[in-house]
């Protein structure tokens, strides 16, 4: 059995495996759990360093994931939007297609909540129907890989997928949206980079919220896919408790950079029910962005984006450099808010 799947099989999904290792309310996991399941392998329970940090809150269910609030199960509208089921258009030019239904962990804080760990699975039929609906429509150039995660499909039926995608000549595009960098790098090995590396362009993008998540095994995992030559982005959610400052957004995208993953979007967290104590103000956002312009590497900021509630679409946001315009010129502030003229074109 490859390491990876080693790691897997031996996820704690009860309260009571979890109590060995971890000093926990034994009841309130169970209650948490019985509406929302709990998977933490063994290789991201050994990055927990102390109750309540930054990887405890995003594994460990909360009582507070049960509270009423305006949260729903599908804020995106992911269900209203998809034409075959596992296949979301958004987008003018670009589907999502959903291929996996398992992840390494289940974070607490995941957009599809509501489907991640119950017993609904996704067929390879689905897989096909949504693969006919891309080829039946001319106008798909890009298609992204999500899931569940897409890398915990075995090589061949991530051979077999791709296959099928690349084949279809008005897809110039196909990108995958995974955490298994982060939450399990032993599944990254040279047998599947070798898969993924015949498919290109491809694009990764994974998912780093905090640097305590970066570790030896994260490093040559994302060494491993850049060498295979697909370049690497990462997606990080804006938590309360977990990464809710400039600092900890500052060190996670200098340390990203280093690994060659370029920080893509930094994410107001969802609507999504049962996640609402990770909500922080949008301002914070805000804040966290120009902290960060001018003081780093501008390869190091990424976009703050809202995916609109009810199917809008990502929309970014920014602060305001822009004080003034008229007809004939600009007044703009830079970081350090010093105020400049730039005159426009007669």
């Amino acid at each position: 059995m490859p390491e990876w799947k080693k790691f897997l099989s031996e996820s704690i999904t009860s309260a009571e495996e979890l109590a060995k290792f971890l000093d926990v309310d034994k009841q309130e996991v169970k209650e948490v759990t019985s509406v929302y399941p709990m998977k933490i392998n063994r290789y991201f329970l050994g990055l927990i360093k102390q109750k309540n940090d930054a990887l405890w809150r995003q594994s460990i269910p909360s009582i507070e994931e049960l509270k009423q609030n305006v949260c729903v199960e599908d804020p995106l509208h992911e269900e209203q939007q998809s034409p075959v089921k596992g296949l979301v258009h958004r987008y003018p030019d670009r589907v999502l297609l959903l291929v996996s239904n398992n992840c390494a962990m289940f974070c607490r804080f995941c957009t599809r909540k509501r489907k991640i760990g119950h017993s609904e699975t996704i067929k390879r039929e689905n897989i096909i129907e949504g693969i006919e609906y891309i080829r039946k429509h001319k106008e798909i150039r890009d298609v992204l890989l999500s899931g569940g995660d897409p890398l915990l499909l075995d090589d061949k039926e991530l051979d077999w997928i791709l296959g099928k995608i690349r084949a279809i000549k008005h897809v110039e595009i196909i990108r995958i949206g995974t955490r298994v960098p982060c939450s399990l790098p032993m599944r990254i090995t040279k047998e599947l980079c070798e898969v993924l590396k015949k498919y290109h362009p491809l694009f990764v993008n994974m998912h780093f919220n905090h640097s305590q998540e970066i570790t030896e095994e994260t490093r040559k995992a994302c060494n491993l896919l850049a060498e295979a030559g697909i370049p690497l982005g990462n997606q990080t959610v804006l938590l309360k408790g977990v990464n809710d400052s400039g600092e900890i957004i500052a060190k996670l995208n200098k340390e990203l950079l280093k690994m060659r993953v370029r920080p893509y979007y930094l994410y107001q967290a969802d609507l999504v029910k049962g996640t609402n104590h990770f909500r922080t103000k949008t301002e914070l956002g805000i804040k966290i962005i120009e902290s960060l312009r001018g003081h780093i590497s501008g390869l190091a900021v990424p976009h703050f984006a809202i995916d609109a509630p009810g199917g809008g679409g990502k929309i970014t946001i920014a602060p305001n450099y822009v004080l003034e315009k008229t007809d004939k010129k600009i007044i703009l502030r830079n970081y350090e808010n010093k105020c400049f003229e730039y005159p426009e074109p007669e």
